[in-house]
């Protein structure tokens, strides 16, 4: 999936944010917490913090574009879990309402780089070998009802083979 040359990740605007989304709730929000929610809510907010940028990354190291989108939803999903700790350690009244509103618009703009990114990458060219680049299309069939006309009349039964007396088991 690198196909960005020689750029390499710190090209992905969207990686710089996560990692400075990360660093900021690290260095504003901690600090904030009650030694009690150490283990607890502080260790979860900063996996999911931290896991934004990192599945990021490891999406973009990817070879199939499919797998880079599949890592970034998993970026989204983490993203929409560090706001729901924030939203909880605010309502807990361990974070100011005004320091949860910037990481509340904060966490708006990076969802929206995200989106934008995933949007990208499933417009990109596909590789001729990359899982789900080969599609099954079915005919057209009518799905017609015609009252005046029975379609098991037309239908050759013997393609289906005996049917059997008992049901089938398998020895």
């Amino acid at each position: 999936m690198n196909e960005q040359g020689d750029k390499g990740i710190e090209s992905l605007l969207v990686w710089r944010q996560a990692i400075e989304y990360a660093v900021q709730i690290s260095n504003k929000v901690f600090s904030l917490l009650p030694s009690v929610e150490r283990y607890a809510l502080a260790a979860q907010l900063r996996r999911s913090a931290q896991s934004v940028s990192a599945n990021i990354a490891e999406g973009y190291g990817r070879y199939y574009y499919q797998e880079g989108i599949r890592f970034c939803y998993i970026a989204r999903e983490s993203l929409e879990e560090s706001y729901s700790h924030l939203t909880l350690a605010c309502k807990m009244g361990y974070l100011p309402e005004e320091l949860f509103h910037e990481f509340a618009f904060k966490t708006q703009e990076l969802r929206k780089l995200l989106n934008g990114y995933i949007a990208f990458l499933k417009r990109g060219k596909r590789g001729v070998d990359e899982p789900g680049n080969h599609a099954i299309r079915e005919g057209l069939i009518s799905h017609d009802i015609d009252d005046d006309h029975d379609p098991t009349i037309d239908f050759d039964w013997s393609q289906c083979g005996p049917i059997p007396d008992q049901p089938v088991t398998k020895s």
